[in-house]
């Protein structure tokens, strides 16, 4: 029996922390078959956030003892906006029956490079649990 979780992305720019609206941000995940299915798109708000998306995870039951089955889920995360590098986050945790919010920080390019777009790339450790 699987469970669910959600997760909502928070992207932003520079160290303030200012919030970045209109920036795409796409979930996806690694399916059995190899192939990578997309789990949602979503738009960020003045805010800066995503509506939450929700992903099936493993059940609870799995993460009650050290040594069992992976108690998470895992989902690739990336973001853009027109001006801005592209950021891509790989691996991102989400628990069942918990809101994971990931949080993105999107690098302005310089203006002579705005027509370019680079790419940042994170990973998230798995948790020793």
């Amino acid at each position: 029996m699987t469970a669910n979780g959600t997760i909502i992305t928070r992207v932003f720019t520079s160290q303030a922390r200012l919030p970045l609206a209109g920036a795409m941000v796409a979930f996806t995940q690694d399916a059995p078959d190899g192939k990578r299915t997309l789990l949602a798109l979503r738009m960020t708000d003045t805010s800066g956030m995503t509506a939450p998306v929700r992903i099936s995870t493993p059940p609870v039951i799995d993460g009650t003892s050290p040594g069992g089955p992976t108690p998470f889920a895992v989902c690739d995360i990336w973001a853009e906006a027109p001006g801005y590098e592209l950021s891509s986050i790989r691996d991102v945790q989400i628990f069942p029956g918990v809101e994971t919010v990931q949080d993105i920080e999107l690098i302005p390019l310089p203006q002579t490079r705005a027509q370019l777009q680079d790419t940042d790339v994170s990973f998230v450790t798995p948790q020793d649990l």
